[in-house]
Formats: C-alpha cells, sequence, structure tokens
C-alpha cells in the first residue's frame, strides 16, 4: 500500500528542501537583526540553522542570492490574508493596516526586512533589489486606486499614481522610525489611525 510522508511521519525530499530554506532564512534574519548585513556570510548562516555552508551555498549560491530570496519571501507574506480580497478601496486598507501591525509583531523576517531596506541607501546590491520591491509595493497600491475608482469607492479625480508614491513611502517611513522610538508604540492602534486616514482621504 502506498505510504505518504504524513502516515509514515518521514520528510519527503521537497519537504526537507523547504524546511531547511526556511532554517536557513530565519537564521539569516536573526543574524541581520542581532549584527547586521555584514554580519551575513553562508558559513554563519548555516552555523546558526544548524546546517552547513555548502548546503546554504547549495540553496541559495550566494549572499546575495540568499538576501534575495529573504526579502522576495518578507514582502510576499508581510501583510497575511490579501491574497482572498478583490482589489479596491477594502484591499488597499486592509493593506495599511496589516502592514503597521506587522512592524510591531516582533517577526524576525519582517524586522530584517527593514533592516535591509535601511542599508540599501549605502548598498547598490541591495538598492536595485529594494527598487525592485518598492515599486511591486506602488504597482500594488495602484491597482487597487484604479480598482476602486472604476467601482466607485474612491473619489474622483484621485491620481492612482501620486497616492502610490505618497502612501508606500509613508509605509516604509513607519517602517524605519518605530524601530528608533525609545517610548514603546502601539503598532495595532496607530494602523487603525492611518487606516482611518486614508479611508477619509480617499472615499467619496
Amino acid at each position: 500500500m502506498f505510504e505518504n510522508s504524513v502516515t509514515t511521519g518521514r520528510l519527503t525530499q521537497r519537504e526537507r528542501r523547504e524546511r531547511a530554506e526556511e532554517s536557513l532564512l530565519v537564521g539569516a534574519a536573526e543574524l541581520i537583526v542581532s549584527e547586521g548585513p555584514a554580519a551575513v556570510t553562508l558559513a554563519r548562516v548555516g552555523e546558526r540553522a544548524g546546517y552547513s555552508r555548502g548546503i546554504t551555498s547549495h540553496h541559495f549560491g550566494s549572499k546575495q542570492g540568499l538576501l534575495d530570496a529573504l526579502v522576495r519571501r518578507a514582502q510576499s507574506g508581510f501583510v497575511p490574508g490579501l491574497a482572498g480580497l478583490q482589489p479596491g478601496l477594502e484591499r488597499l486598507l486592509a493593506l495599511v493596516e496589516g502592514y503597521i501591525r506587522r512592524l510591531g509583531d516582533g517577526d524576525v523576517r519582517a524586522r530584517a526586512f527593514v533592516v535591509l531596506w535601511g542599508a540599501a541607501s549605502v548598498d547598490g546590491e541591495l538598492a536595485a533589489l529594494f527598487r525592485e520591491r518598492d515599486a511591486a509595493l506602488r504597482a500594488d497600491v495602484r491597482d487597487d486606486i484604479v480598482a476602486g475608482l472604476a467601482e466607485g469607492t474612491v473619489r474622483p479625480g484621485i491620481d492612482p499614481d501620486g497616492i502610490a508614491f505618497a502612501l508606500s513611502a509613508q509605509l516604509r517611513g513607519l517602517a524605519l522610525q518605530l524601530p528608533r522610538e525609545t517610548t514603546p508604540v502601539d503598532a495595532a492602534r496607530l494602523a487603525r489611525t492611518v487606516r482611518e486616514m486614508w479611508r477619509r482621504s480617499l472615499a467619496p
């Protein structure tokens, strides 16, 4: 009779690969948060995750490949639940609130994303990667504005490109500012406030 990994308790090759990649990405994120991007080497990441340098190299090829995978993975799932929402104002507001809430939840990969984004101002390779990520965020916001205009939930005359630039800049700015605050900020409360601000600005 056929036995799968669930019934036997053994991991498939794909599951082992995914588990190894996840552990390596978390190890890299922990190093970035605790010591900065310069501390990241394939050997140190492998050691931190319980693997060899060779395994890290096998999965990501180079330090840049590792950072690229970390940034893409962190941003693609940064705000959970968006995939089930149709483009439009409500999805945009969910993005705003979810993004700011995520900044306060302490997830190490989210924190590493912010550290790397800050370092991109002086690192050419990171700068190229984050230009691409920033463009993806702006395109996401723009699509929601355009959809909202079409369905009548966004006020006529709103400039999709201008709003996309301003809103993404605000989110990135908050991501850099919040960790620098000496007095803890209630991220959930701030998220609700910013969501309501954008709803009043955009709704008819």
